[in-house]
């Protein structure tokens, strides 16, 4: 049984050490079998949450990673990379603010020319900020929500395109809020339905060069956006309301990369894949 979350609060982005429970991204607890032997990926979003587990299992399954994070966010940036390292595989970090376009390539080029090359994209940097009514939400919140969120993984996917050889993977991550929006979160959720959308439209676009574009929807998952992002009353007991009665860790999520950019799922291509606690994604 997960422990009960309790009452927090951190100020945005959030510090992983400051979590309580302390999330489970899956150094200890994730056996690699070598099911991505050889790749080379780019986690955005990688310094924490589920974009530190995507890297951490991607390195015990053989790959070598680069993580984008914002500059602010260097020491949860760091101990990603090191838990890399212990897994024996290579990271290289790229701090950015992922909100223009140039900085959007920028982390592209750079990402596919220290690691030698570019098999998986991981899209995975969100923003959200929570508000109780629609007054609340400040005149820029929507703008930095959208540019976050929808535009960066266009400007992403479209910088990787040239990079990706058949058999390479996007992978864009979306909500259960795309299905079940939170008022408090309205253009969270807006953007994550669009990014629904936009992993569609990708696959078909990119398919006849054989990548394969899919996302992954999470519940609620135990990262450091939670308290960062939400009023301690809300944080407590976060995830109960699921099915299965608990929120889950970054590395319940992260398994659904793994599968997403291994070649096990090689005719897996315009999916939204539901990582939920039980709640559904349609």
């Amino acid at each position: 049984m997960a422990p009960e979350i309790p009452a927090q609060q951190q100020q945005w982005p959030g510090r992983t050490t400051e979590l309580n429970p302390t999330p489970d991204h899956g150094e200890q607890s994730w056996t690699g079998r070598g099911r991505l032997t050889g790749k080379k990926a780019l986690v955005t979003g990688g310094d924490s949450g589920i974009g530190r587990a995507v890297a951490v299992l991607f390195a015990k399954e053989g790959a070598d990673v680069a993580i984008s994070y914002l500059p602010e966010e260097q020491p949860d940036a760091d101990e990603t990379r090191r838990a890399v390292e212990a897994a024996g595989r290579t990271c290289h970090t790229l701090p950015a603010d992922l909100r223009t376009q140039d900085a959007a390539a920028t982390v592209v080029r750079d990402a596919a020319t220290a690691l030698g090359g570019l098999d998986v994209l991981v899209s995975n940097a969100g923003f959200q900020m929570a508000h109780q009514d629609l007054g609340s939400f400040p005149p820029d919140q929507i703008e930095r929500t959208f540019a976050t969120n929808v535009f960066a993984t266009f400007w992403l996917v479209q910088a990787a395109a040239e990079h990706l050889k058949p058999g390479s993977a996007v992978v864009i991550t979306t909500s259960i809020q795309a299905f079940q929006p939170s008022e408090p979160l309205l253009d969270y959720a807006a953007t994550k339905a669009a990014l629904n959308n936009l992993t569609v439209n990708l696959a078909a676009q990119l398919g006849p060069q054989g990548v394969r574009v899919n996302a992954v929807a999470p519940g609620p998952i135990w990262t450091p956006l939670i308290p960062s992002t939400f009023p301690p009353e809300r944080v407590e007991g976060f995830g109960s309301d699921t099915p299965l009665g608990r929120a889950g860790q970054p590395v319940e999520v992260a398994s659904a990369y793994v599968f997403l950019a291994s070649d096990e799922a090689s005719f897996v291509s315009g999916t939204v894949l539901g990582v939920t606690g039980g709640r559904p994604v349609f």
